[in-house]
């Protein structure tokens, strides 16, 4: 993610790739906000995220059979696969086509990854735990900005040098696939009951266990009875979760992070900076992102996840509201903003980073992963993953063309939904802290003034037993 808005922004790259996109760039009075406009650029990015989409769904199943383990293992497998060929090509296909398989490694990956750190982890830490996955997506980025800073200066290959270093990490994963242990749900799913006691003892550290065990048996048993977890996770009773799973993916796109995150050097360029301020800028934004995902780490199992919530749906709001005011104002078609106008720019997009980073950055994976009943928790996890990729595809495939279509208005229209998410975690987000994952039915849907109403019929009517009943 981090590496593709970088390349996108170098010359040589566009001059391989998209010579038409640069020589729009090259145009003495070209328009700011329409000179990156180009349907196959956007392709570029947009395509790893429509392969995430479909491959979650392949990963969802394989969870479910094989364990987290080797879905960690496939995925790793795609990364390195894509990142090779992404270095390697020479025409336009074979740079779309590696973007598929890293977006296959992708849908893998979000699949298997969360639901592995929600399954680890002690309960009184699940949440801290959890978002280590965020805060390494964050530094990933990070990464991916300062090579971008440094491959920018290295003509004519220095975009191969950014797609291709992507092998490294997928290197560091291929290995820790192989190294890491399978969750005791996975193994005591899969029937393998003695194999996910000594784990379950091994990651606890402490031989007593019986009592954490014994609630996974059940959750599994309970799990066993549903032939059919796609169909489950259409009745009514599994509406709840799958509606606060799928709507917290949408809803973390239409922050209009990925637009900004993907496009930060050629939305730094589109406000005057040159090519290589921009990326120093972003690789500022960068640094943002990852101190800002510690806060999320510290404080999400002591405050809660409604109020980091609440809080970074206000400082969003301002934050966007205030850029699109500004670029409303002073930015016209072809001339760029003052220094200062400028440099106010960057510091409201890194508040509007820090926000995201603490709240819906880490949460809207967090709370897809530990809100559903075992039974259907890979099910209604590849619900919630696919529905990240279908609206980060759409925004990805968008963007450069709302942005040039609407101009400074794109930002008071992702203000508009941070509004709408903010109204959505008021009334529907229940608070799931310091609650175990397999008691969420009990102690948090069927208290809930709005979602109880789902849960009548979860025990007995639809052939699902009631996990949180039988603890």
């Amino acid at each position: 993610m981090g590496v593709a808005g970088g390349v996108t922004a170098m010359d040589d790259f566009l001059i391989k790739f998209f010579p038409a996109v640069y020589q729009r760039k090259l145009r003495a009075k070209e328009d700011n906000y329409c000179k990156y406009d180009n349907q196959y650029l956007q392709l570029f990015t947009s395509s790893l995220y429509l392969a995430a989409l479909v491959s979650s769904f392949a990963a969802s199943k394989m969870c479910s059979k094989l364990g987290r383990k080797p879905t960690i293992f496939v995925a790793s497998a795609f990364f390195l696969c894509g990142s090779l060929l992404s270095a390697a090509a020479q025409r336009i296909w074979m740079i779309i086509l590696a973007r598929v398989l890293l977006g296959v490694g992708v849908g893998f990956g979000n699949e298997a990854v969360p639901l592995f750190l929600s399954e680890i982890a002690p309960v009184q830490h699940r949440g801290a735990v959890n978002i280590l996955f965020q805060l390494f997506i964050t530094i990933g980025i990070l990464f991916a900005n300062l090579v971008n800073y440094g491959a920018s200066k290295i003509h004519p290959w220095g975009w191969r040098l950014s797609l291709g270093l992507a092998s490294l990490p997928a290197a560091f994963l291929f290995v820790g696939s192989v190294v890491i242990i399978e969750t005791p749900a996975s193994l005591v799913e899969r029937n393998q009951e003695s194999q996910g006691l000594s784990t379950l003892k091994k990651i606890r550290g402490v031989e007593d266990v019986d009592a954490e065990f014994e609630q996974i048996k059940m959750a599994c048993e309970a799990a066993r009875e549903v032939k059919d977890p796609f169909k489950t996770l259409m009745k009514r009773s599994s509406m709840p979760p799958l509606i606060i799973g799928v709507m917290m993916q949408v809803f973390q796109q239409f922050t209009g992070i990925n637009a900004i995150m993907f496009y930060a050097p050629v939305l730094f360029q589109t406000v005057g900076f040159k090519n290589d301020a921009s990326l120093l800028s972003s690789v500022i934004t960068g640094l943002v992102n990852v101190f800002s995902t510690l806060v999320s780490i510290y404080g999400v199992d002591r405050v809660g996840r409604r109020k980091l919530l609440l809080q970074a749906c206000v400082q969003m709001f301002i934050s966007q509201t205030a850029i699109g005011a500004i670029l409303l104002v002073h930015l016209k078609g072809s001339n760029s903003l003052d220094e200062g106008l400028a440099g106010l720019v960057v510091v409201l997009v890194c508040l509007f980073v820090m926000s995201f980073a603490w709240s819906w950055g880490p949460l809207g994976w967090l709370i897809p992963s530990e809100t559903f009943p075992l039974e259907i928790r890979t099910s209604g996890f590849a619900c919630a993953v696919s529905s990240n990729m279908l609206f980060t595809f759409i925004i990805a495939q968008a963007f450069l063309s709302m942005m040039c279509h609407m101009r400074a208005f794109i930002f008071f229209f992702f203000a508009a939904w941070i509004v709408v998410m903010g109204l959505f975690v008021l009334f529907l987000l229940p608070e799931t802290k310091n609650v175990p994952i397999d008691a969420m039915v009990e102690r948090v849907w069927k208290q809930h003034p709005v979602w109880k109403r789902f849960m009548d019929d979860y025990d007995g009517k639809e052939g699902v037993k009631n996990v949180g009943m039988i603890i």
